[in-house]
């Protein structure tokens, strides 16, 4: 039954019913085949077609239709009623929107140069033809970058991005007028709806289809201008504490209740005024609205970019690495403005918030890093696709890599084949395996590798292209879970099945002072490593007191047989880009009623200015006193006694600490990524596995596992959230925090004397200096202790806490 047709120079097109009985054979075979990924049903068998396409007929609003050309069966179309869509949630509905889906057949006996084209004519040509319809809506995945050049053709214009169960979006309307306008619309041919006799094409007119390019969403000025507030005011917060600027009391302008007034002058003729709380460590809270800037005696707006070029000389940026900074402050930048323009979500709400919404929301960035969103490499496509603020799913690139030419490291327990079948399921496997088979391969040579999709894309397809076409390294399709990124941006979340392991990937891209690559000699010391330490912390009493856990990184897998490590050079990028890690996951160590949040949401603030952890001790019932308490039992106390009773050092900032949560109180955590960022701070013997992660340091730098790490890492960021709140005096915090080192002091007499912790001052450690000196890489891997850069000595708040009587 024609409903419309439409002739072309390729033939004539018709559109019709779809009958899912008689044609559930071809929409398998197109929505299954690799050209159809973005159709989200790559894996789907005939079964499950038919039942959606059933599924669809049986819906008042949603309607399939079958097109052929001269009478062959050619292309997919669905139309729908957005209103009573995913859609309905996500902009307001317009009588006379109508959404639109199309799949084209995979060509048979080659490309035919213009049929996409024809195909995308004739639905819409369909779909206007009924005079109800005014616009069209479609709401193609980003990464779909091919979709995206033909709906531009055929006059759409992208609203925006948005986030849909399964992809992050590219909202996009085509209006009747802008279709009739663009070139697919003044196109040659003769459409005739049914009962329309009269409804032809749409008239001609000129190409406008560079005119349907319009800005991202978040690119306005407005946002951007919110952006660069911030950005200025987190730069000159964070260089003054580490003293590479001194603003001074400003005279002019008279102190308030919210802080100081503030002047600080660079170039000699640019003023920048604010108002700012200090703190104990040199911590500067800066209040971005009160930011004001005067070049030669006029206003002009905060700017970042303006901000390190006029300090360039005296933050120390070499020349020649200026424009690699002023890149990842642009990418800071562009990020933040992208958070305020789509991230809205409230910290009253995240209280009750999932684990992932929360690791999604965060909108902060590392504390302490001034250019901390970096990520040279991605797009605009790419930042929507992949960043975790967008909270887009990805499923993740396979590939098959040859048993000679690359390693499985296994940690205590893990058996390579249980370990693939557990992550992947038996019918991936076999899937996989037949890919392999295909092409001629023993599926017994080779073992799997995953991979971040951008890095397939940008890297492995053409940096190893030698060895992808001589077959030692075989891509086998997708994974069947879909995946979420985690603030570390290369380390997934398994949101279809939570129980199974994190999935760490290389990633070449740089972003806050390093390429994110993952070197396979490196990857190969990991599980023994993360075994020892979870070996160590299992067996301590006062550990699993606190409920203090590692997450273990337990399986690697890397590729070795490319040029860049036939070589012989000295390891690099080149050899950093085809490794992965498994991590546990938390979720299966949870009890019920207790949930997850990652511990930097604690500074987290969003939009309008409200803070997560204000909000959480809120929600709790608890005296703030209470709350901070029961945290720094969870959090501090173990990291004290692995260093007072191990000389065991982790990373604690925000991103790698997992608190779990019980009504809203922080009762444990669990400490991850530990392979890479755990040292051993002592002399004595270590297995030889282990031995990669000693440090032999003096106590001076020892208890700055603590004071770096810890204090100035993180504490003093929270102390000044919960003091400017009005929830807890910052002198309160502190007293906290030392009640807390006491009482493990008390708790361990023998081991209370080993560390000064009360000591009057210490070594201020940089952070900033390092990525100012060398923004490609801050430290050297190897010396990492003689890499720090240090600024003086820095007060300790605890030595002014008085011990309480007794």
């Amino acid at each position: 039954m024609i409903t419309f047709s439409l002739s072309g120079p390729l033939g004539t097109m018709t559109v019709e019913p779809l009958d899912v009985t008689s044609y559930a054979g071809h929409l398998h075979a197109w929505i299954t085949h690799p050209r159809s990924v973005y159709w989200g049903m790559p894996d789907a068998d005939l079964d499950a077609v038919r039942r959606e396409y059933e599924r669809i007929d049986a819906d008042p609003h949603h309607h399939a239709w079958l097109g052929r050309l001269d009478g062959e069966p050619l292309f997919l179309a669905e139309t729908y009623e957005p209103a009573h869509s995913e859609l309905a949630t996500h902009y307001p509905v317009r009588p006379g929107d109508v959404g639109m889906h199309v799949l084209v057949a995979p060509p048979a006996g080659g490309q035919r140069h213009g049929l996409t084209s024809a195909v995308m004519r004739t639905v819409l040509a369909f779909i206007f033809a009924d005079p109800a319809h005014l616009r069209v809506v479609v709401e193609p995945d980003v990464r779909n970058e091919a979709i995206a050049a033909k709906n531009a053709e055929a006059g759409f214009v992208v609203e925006g991005l948005i986030p849909l169960p399964d992809k992050q979006a590219r909202l996009s309307f085509c209006t009747r007028a802008a279709f009739a306008a663009s070139p697919l619309g003044g196109a040659p041919g003769a459409g005739v709806a049914a009962g329309d006799p009269a409804a032809g094409p749409p008239a001609a007119g000129k190409d406008r289809s560079a005119s349907s390019m319009t800005p991202p969403a978040h690119l306005d000025p407005a946002t951007i201008a919110v952006a660069h507030r911030h950005l200025v005011a987190k730069a000159i917060a964070e260089f003054s504490h580490e003293r590479l600027i001194q603003p001074r009391p400003d005279g002019s302008v008279p102190a308030a209740a919210d802080g100081g007034s503030y002047l600080l002058t660079t170039a000699e003729r640019i003023h920048y005024r604010f108002r700012a709380r200090r703190y104990a460590l040199d911590h500067w809270l800066i209040d971005p609205a009160t930011v004001t800037r005067e070049v030669d005696g006029a206003p002009a707006p905060p700017d970042a970019l303006d901000l390190i070029i006029e300090l360039q000389e005296t933050l120390g940026i070499p020349p020649k690495l200026l424009g690699t900074y002023l890149e990842e402050i642009s990418a800071t930048l562009a990020g933040a403005a992208w958070k305020h323009h789509h991230r809205r979500e409230r910290a009253a709400d995240l209280v009750h918030a999932d684990f992932q919404t929360i690791e999604s929301a965060m909108t902060e960035g590392h504390p302490l890093f001034v250019a901390n969103n970096g990520r040279i490499g991605f797009g605009l496509t790419d930042h929507a696709a992949y960043a975790p603020e967008a909270g887009a799913p990805v499923r993740l690139v396979w590939l098959a890599v040859r048993r000679d030419l690359s390693t499985f490291t296994a940690g205590r327990g893990v058996d390579e084949q249980a370990h693939y079948l557990a992550e992947l399921g038996a019918d991936t496997l076999h899937r996989f395996a037949d890919r392999l088979r295909d092409l001629g391969l023993d599926p017994h040579a080779y073992r799997y590798l995953p991979v971040h999709p951008w890095q397939w894309e940008h890297k492995v397809g053409i940096t190893f292209a030698a060895d992808v076409a001589a077959r030692a390294i075989v891509p086998v399709g997708t994974s069947p879970d879909r995946y979420r990124a985690q603030q570390s941006i290369r380390t997934f979340f398994n949101i279809d099945a939570p129980h199974r392991h994190y999935v760490k990937t290389a990633l070449s891209i740089q972003n806050m002072g390093f390429m994110r690559g993952l070197s396979p000699a490196y990857m190969r010391a990991t599980p023994p490593i993360n075994d020892w330490v979870a070996d160590l912390v299992a067996a301590d009493d006062t550990l699993r007191d606190c409920g203090f856990e590692v997450l273990r990184e337990l399986a690697s897998v890397g590729y070795t047989g490319d040029a860049y490590h036939r070589s012989g050079a000295p390891v690099s990028a080149y050899q950093r880009m085809l490794a992965a890690l498994w991590r546990e996951s938390p979720v299966p160590r949870i009890a019920p009623g207790q949930r997850l949040a990652t511990m930097a949401s604690l500074l987290h603030r969003d939009r309008d200015g409200a803070h997560l952890a204000t909000a959480m001790i809120a929600a709790s019932g608890l005296t703030a006193t209470d709350w901070l308490t029961r945290y720094l039992r969870a959090y501090l106390r173990p990291l004290l006694h692995c260093l007072l009773g191990y000389d065991l050092a982790f990373m604690p900032h925000g991103e790698n600490l997992i608190l779990v949560l019980q009504d809203h109180v922080p009762v444990r955590v669990f400490m991850k990524d530990i392979g890479e960022e755990v040292v051993a701070l002592h002399d004595r013997p270590l297995p030889a596995a282990v031995e990669r992660i000693r440090m032999s340091v003096d106590d001076e730098f020892r208890v700055l596992a603590i004071f770096t790490d810890v204090f100035d890492g993180f504490l003093r960021f929270l102390a000044a959230i919960l003091d400017a709140d009005g929830v807890l005096p910052a002198g309160e915090f502190w007293r906290l925090v030392a009640d807390c080192v006491r009482t493990h002091g008390a708790d361990h007499p023998q081991l209370r004397d080993r560390l000064d912790f009360f000591a009057p001052t210490f070594r201020h450690s940089c952070l900033n200096r390092l990525q100012l000196r060398n923004t490609l890489q801050m430290v050297d891997l190897t010396d990492q202790a003689g890499s720090l850069i240090y600024a003086g000595t820095q007060d300790n708040p605890l030595a002014t806490v008085a011990v309480p009587t007794r």
